[in-house]
């Protein structure tokens, strides 16, 4: 089923981009995980765009944005970074979560638009990660299987027994996850892994020396926070715990980190 943009797509270097723009102010961009969307920060961009200029992206191989090549962070902060000069903004607040992280330093690194760097729910690298057992196997299965069924009827009847609540279609994550690129798990899970042993994020961010907030929730299932919190801190970046949020504290409670980014902002 094909997807509807709810902004506008930009040409970059042949690509398609889906770019959505909301409000008036200084710039805040955020960038979505693994198998995420523009649609993703619909509830925090909510909180924001009252006083900010709120620019999400879906990155290359996700939602509305074609592409099934150059999907490692590295590649996708050279689209990204081109988004932003084609919309002329300076001093861009750039917001990644997850997957998004990664390619938000690595924007950070290329692009003098980038003032200052958030990043929501992401250890440095996967040494302490918990991820289940044979992931990088059984993940490109079950994103087959998802990509079957994520549109039939008798799935969007189940949705509605679904627990959370933080999209307004309730099948949202699941009609992301069957768009998104099939070499992304592989992106993610393998080449990433490898890359981030190489070079955390933690080290990036030391290196990169701009304004940083980290924000983590206390229950997040993949990284364990009290870790990820002191080497953040130890990188000299800003950390905030969320304390009843998991690995994506922005859809569990958009407010709080609404309020946490305006005053980060503010600082």
């Amino acid at each position: 089923m094909p997807r509807l943009p709810i902004g506008e797509l930009l040409d970059v270097n042949g690509v398609a981009v889906h770019v959505r723009q909301d409000g008036s102010g200084p710039p805040v961009l955020l960038l979505h995980g693994y198998c995420g969307s523009v649609h993703w920060f619909d509830r925090l961009t909510l909180g924001l765009a009252a006083t900010r200029h709120v620019i999400r992206v879906d990155l290359l191989g996700h939602g509305c944005t074609g592409g099934s090549a150059g999907l490692d962070a590295a590649s996708q902060a050279r689209m990204v970074a081109a988004v932003l000069d084609s919309l002329d903004v300076e001093d861009v607040m750039v917001a990644g979560h997850s997957f998004g992280a990664d390619v938000a330093l690595a924007l950070a690194a290329i692009s003098p638009r980038v003032g200052s760097l958030v990043l929501i729910g992401q250890a440095p690298d996967y040494s302490y990660a918990s991820f289940p057992p044979g992931s990088s196997v059984l993940l490109p299965m079950v994103s087959a299987l998802v990509r079957l069924v994520a549109h039939r009827p008798w799935v969007r009847f189940a949705s509605r027994f679904r627990r959370g609540g933080w999209f307004e279609d309730p099948l949202q994550d699941l009609a992301d996850h069957a768009v998104t690129a099939p070499a992304m798990a592989r992106v993610v899970l393998v080449e990433r892994a490898r890359l981030l042993a190489f070079r955390p994020l933690d080290a990036q961010v030391a290196a990169l020396a701009l304004p940083c907030l980290v924000i983590l929730g206390r229950r997040d299932r993949f990284y364990d926070c009290d870790k990820t919190s002191a080497r953040y801190s130890a990188a000299g970046a800003r950390v905030e715990v969320v304390e009843d949020a998991g690995h994506s504290p922005f859809l569990e409670r958009p407010g709080e980190v609404a309020r946490l980014l305006r005053a980060f902002a503010a600082s």
